[in-house]
Parts: C-alpha cells; structure tokens; sequence
C-alpha cells in the first residue's frame, strides 16, 4: 500500500485531553472515537475537520511529541463538597499539563497532606477544613510542582473558585 497519498505535513501544538480511544463494542461499528478539537484549513475555515483523529484504511500514522502547555492565568482550585469531604476540581494547569499528585495544607492544620485522584482533575480530602485558609502543591508528571501559598482565604464557601500559581 501506497501511504505517501494519505501523507500530509501538518504542524500544530495542540493542548488536549481528550485524546482518540478506538471503540470495540459489537454494536458500534468499530473505529475510532473523534478526538474532541477542530482545526482549520484555511483562513475561511472551509477546511474543518470534525476531529482529531481520522480512520484511513486501518491505519492512523501519528508522529508527536509533548510539548509544555502555556495557560493563561494561573491553576485554578474550585472548592466542592460539604463539611467533611472536601473535592477540589484542579484547572488550567500549565506545563505538562497532567496533574500526578496534589498535597494540601491547611493554617490550622499546619501539615502537608496528599490528597486522592476522586475522578479526572477532582482530588478529595477528607479533613474538615471549615475557617482554615488553604494552600495546594501540584505536581505534574514531568516532576515539576508549583506550590499554591494560603491561594483559598480562611472564609472560603463551597463552589468558590481561587486562582494560584502557574508552571
């Protein structure tokens, strides 16, 4: 087979994470789920593509490299839960952009704790945290970590959200 037909040069950052699954159920036909981005070719965007990912003949040639994320503003820790389980939903992380562990620390608590991955970018704790000013330490998977000092004030209320700092 001849690929050099389906072969095309494209250069693009792209910041994502929805990347394509490819779906083995017997009822959907098989194939590969759409990646959740759109590009455009040309500068009417005549040109749009449905997603990230196409199916050709069986075979997808992907060739990628990671590359840092630049985020405007910095993480952003949105406080959810009640009294005694605390989930704070981690967004716009910059950098690697994959959130591997989050630590945080309470004023009254006075002590790092590590946090547990709830779902996605949630991350619970189970401390009652009420009247405390918070701090968070984020670290993603190339290592880095970026520390959040006092960023939630001690009069925080659930579903607030608090902008720290940015890798």
């Amino acid at each position: 087979m001849n690929l050099t037909e389906y072969a095309h040069v494209l250069v693009i950052s792209l910041c994502t994470l929805n990347f394509c699954f490819y779906r083995i159920n017997s009822y959907d036909n098989g194939g590969w789920e759409r990646g959740h981005a759109t590009f455009y070719d040309g500068a009417d965007a005549s040109g749009t593509m449905g997603g990230a990912c196409l199916w050709v003949r069986g075979i997808v040639p992907v060739a990628f490299r990671r590359v840092p994320c630049e985020k405007p503003g910095g993480i952003r820790f949105t406080i959810n839960g009640n009294s005694y389980f605390d989930l704070v939903l981690i967004t716009n992380v910059g950098g690697a952009g994959d959130v591997m562990a989050v630590a945080l620390k309470g004023s009254k608590t006075n002590k790092w704790q590590s946090m547990s991955r709830n779902w996605g970018q949630n991350w619970q704790s189970n401390t009652y945290l009420r009247g405390q000013s918070l701090s968070f330490q984020v670290t993603t998977s190339d290592g880095r970590s970026v520390v959040s000092y006092d960023v939630v004030p001690k009069d925080w209320q659930f579903g607030q959200t608090f902008e720290g700092g940015q890798f």
